[in-house]
């Protein structure tokens, strides 16, 4: 690897294992790693709040998942042997992250989440019935546990205190004598912070593992191979992918997802974004997945992961946080290579389309790309809509990313390349014969992206021997463009052996004689489409030229009885004259109905 490369990203990553170990340790609210902070901001959503009515939860921070140890794990140590349960019993698993002291009656805002809050009762000495209410204000909270030293000022706990803490699962506490708060806080915190301090350690020996993976040349896969085992055991059942920022998968590994994992992705089988935004999730049967955004100087889609059991803990999200840090840069990195080696192909294929590259030497080099320019051979061109500089630059990236994969699944071999507002393909013809249309819709179809889809036309050429004729033939397939987005609008597939009279028609000015031609010819049949009688008219006179002025097919065709077909021919003649009879009239209505196709029926 580059070694400016590699420095770029040894610094990138400590970086943001000092600032994120810095905000858990002593943060009181953890702040989320920039990068990810800027993609959910982008997103419009956000990866923390309340329970969801679907019953996801999401989790955004990594301190909020960093474990602190349980009340009853609390209870286990030295300091806290003599303790009493007097009440909530059934909220001892709930989780302590910090340990506060009780020093005024309005203590609550002064309190947190995942707290345990120590106290004299001196506070409270003269409303002891204020306790009650207390407990249940420190349960809506979210506190661990509630511990009250009696004696001096408070000789015992209110009856309706303790029950109250029973009914809502809150665990009251009897502090016994000859235990000082402060040992209390150092014992706890201690513990809490050693248990912090080893998962980040842990996670970051997973972190240097991912980075060894990237010094050594390893991509995507790689990186997402290793993951599985640093995030659970074997029995967890868990599963990564990284989906693109369109939502689609790129790489996986692990287990398979299960089918819970379903919800995560809409019909399309695109990652549902804004509905599992950063953060820990649980879907049903206990399935939970954990998603983290990957994010360099710009968005690059989300990490992944899924478990079948067992939960998230606060190591897994560093763990996944820094991996996502890992995967941004992979994708960077990938990404500015294949920008190059995408560069390289497109000059070339350029100078071959323009003739500036011998026979050999096109062979010679199309062989360096994988690509095999044996005859016979049909050049394909998308030419995108003329757009403004925003979208130009949308629907280059769109051209590029979905071409190239559109054309080797068509024909591995074939040669492919895309520039500023087109895309080519040289295409083989072994049958000699031009590909059909609705094989070529496929490859049309294939340059949509929701939000954005494709409004060019797709030009198709005339098949050629080889290369000395690949310059033509790319010629013939930007006239397919030019012609197809006049005949059938954007989105439409034009052959060039199709064309027929509109080929000529193309290289006409839309001038003044041209319109005055259309007029006099079509009279009031030369508006645009919208008047129903007009427009029932020229459909008929269309289909009894295309039939040779048989009565009876254009009959057939049109499903008109034979003498409304009479009626409306003897309409036609008063309107624009005696065209039954006048065979060069009936030519010139030909030409003018295509003129009118082209130059009035989509403008």
């Amino acid at each position: 690897m580059d070694p400016v490369v590699s420095a770029e990203i040894i610094g990138f990553i400590q970086r943001g294992l000092r600032s994120e170990e810095h905000d858990i340790t002593t943060s009181d609210t953890p702040a989320r790693p920039r990068s990810t902070a800027r993609t959910i901001a982008r997103r419009g959503s956000s990866g923390s709040g309340p329970a969801r009515t679907d019953g996801r939860t999401g989790v955004s921070t990594v301190g909020e998942m960093l474990r602190g140890i349980t009340v009853r794990e609390a209870l286990s140590l030295p300091v806290l042997d003599g303790f009493e349960v007097v009440a909530g019993a059934a909220g001892l698993d709930r989780m302590i992250r910090f340990v506060n002291i009780m020093e005024v009656p309005d203590v609550l805002p002064w309190t947190r989440a995942d707290e345990l809050l120590l106290t004299t009762g001196y506070p409270l000495r003269s409303d002891p019935g204020a306790m009650t209410t207390l407990v249940a204000a420190l349960h809506e909270r979210g506190l661990a546990a509630f511990a009250v030293k009696p004696g001096r000022y408070l000789q015992e706990l209110p009856p309706a205190m303790i029950a109250e803490a029973d009914r809502l699962g809150f665990p009251l506490l009897l502090v016994p004598d000859g235990v000082g708060f402060d040992v209390i806080l150092n014992q706890v915190l201690s513990e809490v912070l050693g248990r912090q301090a080893s998962a980040l350690s842990r996670a970051a020996a997973a972190h240097q593992a991912l980075l060894e993976i990237v010094l050594h040349g390893g991509g995507l896969p790689e990186v997402l191979q290793a993951l599985p085992d640093q995030l659970g055991d074997a029995a967890d059942g868990v599963g990564v992918i990284h989906v693109d920022r369109s939502g689609r998968v790129t790489a996986a590994a692990g287990a398979e997802l299960p089918p819970a994992a379903d919800v995560l992705f809409d019909d399309d089988a695109q990652f549902r974004t804004a509905g599992y935004p950063h953060g820990s999730h649980t879907l049903t049967g206990g399935v939970r997945a954990l998603v983290a955004s990957v994010v360099a100087a710009e968005d690059h889609g989300d990490l992944i992961a899924i478990r079948t059991a067992g939960e998230w803990d606060g190591q897994d999200v560093i763990t996944l946080e820094r991996a996502a840090t890992v995967a941004a840069l992979v994708v960077a990195r990938e990404l500015a290579v294949a920008a190059v080696e995408t560069k390289y192909r497109g000059d070339f294929l350029r100078d071959v389309l323009s003739g500036r590259e011998s026979e050999t030497a096109a062979r010679s080099g199309a062989e360096g790309f994988g690509w095999d320019l044996t005859g016979p051979l049909v050049v394909v061109v998308a030419g995108a809509a003329n757009e403004d500089d925003q979208h130009r630059r949308r629907r280059a990236a769109q051209l590029a990313a979905a071409w190239t994969s559109r054309v080797r699944r068509m024909d591995p071999a074939a040669a492919s390349a895309t520039f500023a507002m087109e895309a080519v393909a040289v295409l083989h013809a072994p049958d000699g014969t031009v590909p059909d249309v609705e094989r070529m819709a496929e490859l049309r179809t294939g340059l949509a992206v929701p939000g954005l889809p494709f409004d060019g036309v797709l030009g198709v050429s005339r098949v050629v021997a080889g290369v000395a004729g690949l310059a033509t033939a790319y010629a013939q397939a930007w006239e397919a463009v030019r012609v197809g987005r006049r005949l059938a609008g954007p989105g439409s597939v034009a052959r060039f052996d199709d064309l027929g009279l509109y080929r000529l028609l193309s290289l006409v000015p839309d001038s003044a004689e041209l319109r005055s031609f259309l007029v006099d010819t079509l009279g009031p049949l030369a508006h645009p489409e919208g008047d129903v009688e007009n427009d029932e008219l020229r459909r008929t006179l269309q289909v009894l030229l295309d039939t040779n002025l048989n009565v009876a097919q254009t009959a057939r065709r049109l499903h008109f009885h034979y003498n409304t077909l009479r009626y409306r021919i003897g309409k036609l003649e008063r309107l624009i004259g005696p065209f039954t009879d006048d065979a060069r009239l009936r030519a010139d209505l030909t030409v003018a109905l295509h003129v009118w196709q082209m130059r009035v029926a989509h403008n």
